[in-house]
């Protein structure tokens, strides 16, 4: 298979992991810029990528990069670019774009110009005038940034984040992306218990659920890739078959997830059961005070409210220190908080060991690591 090369992108924060998931998959060549991860594979590396990768965004293959600061050489550059590779004669390929900090700073210009230079380079390439645009999708994305056009085809379509499971939403929820970064940022393992004490919809239970039973979290929905002519439909046979061998369905696991809110519980048992989770999370209303564990040992990972509203922000620095006090008493376990409080460590009592700055959405966060004791191998 040819040599392909493929972008991973990712929220801010998240980069590094998602290249340690690529470098896990086996590929090499990783090159880690801010919001992206750039690699080397071949087609199946695009079929494995989005069915594994748990913390990118989408899955790109990267067509060129070059400097372009007149839309002439934009256009010129752009049409010398190998789009039949990938692009059928009937191919659907719409043009969205973004500028930063670039002279060619129109959004809508860049697209159509990019569109006319596709259209001229396929024209060439399949001796026709007219292109029907009927089947298949080849999302072009030209991303410029300081005057250097990149010049992209999305192989994901709808988001990686969007597993299948979360059918119906609540306000505000955790991204899937994200909240399996939370967990593989953590130090917990399937061996472990874990406790989300506000689960809310359930997306972080689920999330730890599906890494520690090895389920590839694109299993349950389809790609954009999935449609293309030129990628065999033997390609994608062959990545689900290995995915559905590598998991460990009857693994059993100690996931548990509580909440104040007995409304949004149902919600988690609902995803639960989409995820075909149902023997693998516990989920229970619970205020955050009653929290306690039979368990000597495990990790807590959780997203409290962060108090962005100006009413809120009493009642969850309380919030914080009740937090900072109930696990005090959990001192042999690990806890993992993400919050945007500029006061969390102050209000939950204690600086944590390590942070890391995240984005929940637009919001920039912190990710409080606080590590309990390594459990003796004999014990829970």
């Amino acid at each position: 298979m040819k040599k392909i090369e493929l972008i991973a992108t990712a929220a801010f924060g998240l980069e590094a992991v998602v290249a340690r998931e690529i470098k896990d998959l086996g590929y090499e060549d990783i090159k880690v810029e801010n919001g992206s991860v750039t690699f080397t594979g071949d087609e199946m590396a695009i079929a494995r990528c989005n069915l594994w990768l748990r913390t990118a965004d989408r899955v790109f293959i990267k067509m060129g990069e070059f400097k372009a600061t007149t839309f002439e050489e934009l256009f010129e550059k752009t049409k010398a670019l190998p789009w039949s590779h990938w692009i059928p004669e009937d191919g659907i390929f719409p043009v969205e774009g973004k500028s930063i900090r670039s002279q060619l700073a129109s959004v809508p210009d860049c697209q159509a110009i990019v569109k006319k230079a596709v259209v001229e380079s396929l024209k060439k390439n399949y001796n026709t005038t007219w292109f029907k645009e009927e089947k298949g999708q080849y999302t072009i994305e030209v991303g410029l940034l300081k005057d250097v056009a990149t010049l992209t085809i999305d192989t994901s379509g709808t988001g990686l984040h969007k597993r299948g499971y979360r059918t119906l939403s609540n306000k505000a929820p955790l991204k899937e992306t994200l909240a399996a970064g939370l967990i593989l940022l953590s130090y917990w393992n399937p061996d472990r218990v874990l406790i989300d004490p506000f689960c809310g919809s359930g997306t972080i239970p689920i999330e730890a659920a599906l890494i520690g039973k090895n389920i590839a979290p694109g299993m349950n929905r389809n790609f954009a890739a999935e449609e293309w002519e030129y990628i065999s439909r033997e390609v994608w046979r062959e990545a689900r078959k290995e995915a559905h061998d590598l998991a460990n369905y009857d693994r059993p696991l100690r996931v548990y997830g509580s909440d104040i809110d007995g409304e949004v519980l149902s919600l988690a048992r609902h995803h639960i059961g989409e995820a075909f989770l149902e023997d693998d999370i516990h989920v229970q209303k619970l205020d955050i005070k009653d929290l306690g564990s039979r368990f000597e040992y495990g990790c807590i990972v959780c997203n409290p409210p962060y108090g962005e509203r100006l009413g809120e922000r009493r009642e969850v620095e309380n919030l914080y220190k009740t937090m900072g006090k109930v696990f005090d008493k959990l001192d042999t376990w690990s806890h993992y908080i993400i919050t945007s409080h500029p006061e969390f460590e102050k209000l939950f009592g204690k600086k944590a060991d390590k942070k890391r700055k995240l984005y929940n959405g637009r919001i920039e966060c912190n990710y409080y690591q606080y590590y309990g004791p390594r459990p003796p191998k004999t014990n829970e």
